[in-house]
């Protein structure tokens, strides 16, 4: 089987869409479905084989995305899904118009995965406009855009919930984008603590992810300003890059936190990421709107404890109440959990053990095994 994978994102675009097609790729192979990708191109890419880039322009105020053009999205598309079996669309941008009429015009299943939960994610780059009118706009564009699809993929329970309180009629499957296991099964804690002066018994807590202003990190900042009253030496760090770090800057120095909140920016996912999570004392993670939240996982894969909000997507994965806590919705709450995990030492290496042991339920190839047959029942 062929599947064609298009997507307004992709490598080296660091973010989830990318992580999720990327790590679907690489293990679909094994279950009968080879993966062809039309993506855009960022720069001077090398060619690979199944990947056709797209020569694409920077967005205004964005320039870590791009925008593709119309029509030659719309005949590459068209070229490749002749060869192809089904196609699925991973963004709701040019690529998904350009999927969708692709697909119908050579009779071939579509599907998409609903990554982003546009109802909240608009409000915070475009402040100028009524919130309510966003939020209706999105759930309108959402719902026109799935029902007139053969399958949608969400990557947890609450993302389905909400698309069928917007009206998508067309079948959702809950499928989440599984963790490549052997990438995240052990780092050099050391290693990095020594890159990055960090004292052996400092204590650090950890976020990894885009540094945008729906990843909510403006809360962790205050809980973690909240903590060190508790846990002076607390240090935090926070890796990625995005529009909202020269806010996060602002705010941290106005709080006085100085060298205690950090900004390291992308770190390289083969080594220095599972080192810096093995460096790390605990894994925080605040936002409202994720629709799975794999880093979460990808923390407890490397056998850190996870102190987090559980909102939309992150439910599925903190509902258990294995390897990770639930804080409550306010920076107190929030820091008191977190400042009982940091004391508790018994309590850290517990949830380590377990989220270690948890991360396996959702191992990419288990995922994947779950995708294919997905794909085989439209064919």
């Amino acid at each position: 089987m062929k599947a064609l994978m298009v997507s307004d994102v992709y490598f080296p675009r660091v973010n989830g869409v990318s992580t999720s097609i990327e790590t679907f790729r690489q293990v679909l192979a094994p279950e009968g479905v080879r993966v062809n990708l039309v993506v855009p191109r960022y720069g001077a890419e090398p060619d690979q084989e199944g990947i056709v880039r797209i020569g694409s322009r920077s967005i205004p105020r964005d320039p870590e995305d791009r925008l593709l053009p119309w029509a030659e999205t719309r005949d590459t598309v068209h070229a490749q899904a002749a060869e192809c079996d089904l196609v699925h669309i991973q963004t709701p941008f040019v690529a998904h118009y350009a999927g969708l009429s692709a697909a119908r015009r050579h009779d071939k299943p579509v599907l998409a995965t609903y990554h982003t939960f546009f109802e909240e994610y608009l409000f915070h780059y475009a402040p100028f406009l009524p919130a309510t009118w966003l939020k209706g706009l999105a759930r309108r564009f959402s719902r026109t855009q799935c029902n007139d699809l053969d399958a949608v993929v969400v990557p947890s329970t609450a993302m389905r919930d909400r698309l069928a309180e917007y009206g998508v009629t067309t079948a959702m499957h809950v499928l989440p984008t599984g963790i490549p296991l052997n990438r995240f099964a052990a780092g050099e804690r050391q290693r990095f603590r020594t890159a990055y002066a960090i004292p052996d018994e400092r204590p650090v807590a950890l976020f990894v992810g885009r540094v945008a202003h729906e990843k909510n990190i403006g809360f962790l900042i205050d809980a973690v300003a909240m903590a060190r009253r508790q846990v002076p030496e607390l240090l935090f760090l926070i890796t990625g890059q995005g529009p909202a770090e020269k806010a996060l800057r602002r705010q941290a120095e106005a709080q006085g936190l100085g060298e205690c909140v950090r900004f390291l920016g992308y770190l390289d996912r083969q080594q220095q990421l599972p080192d810096a999570y093995a460096a790390a004392d605990v894994f925080v993670f605040a936002s409202r709107t994720e629709t799975q939240g794999l880093v979460l996982l990808e923390a407890m894969a490397m056998g850190l404890p996870v102190v987090s909000l559980a909102a939309m997507g992150t439910k599925d994965i903190l509902a258990p109440g294995r390897g990770g806590l639930a804080a409550p919705d306010d920076v107190e709450g929030f820091a008191e959990v977190l400042v009982r995990v940091l004391a508790d030492a018994e309590l850290r290496a517990r949830l380590a053990l377990d989220a270690r042991d948890y991360a396996r339920d959702w191992a990419d190839d288990r995922m994947a095994t779950r995708l294919a047959a997905l794909y085989r029942t439209l064919l």
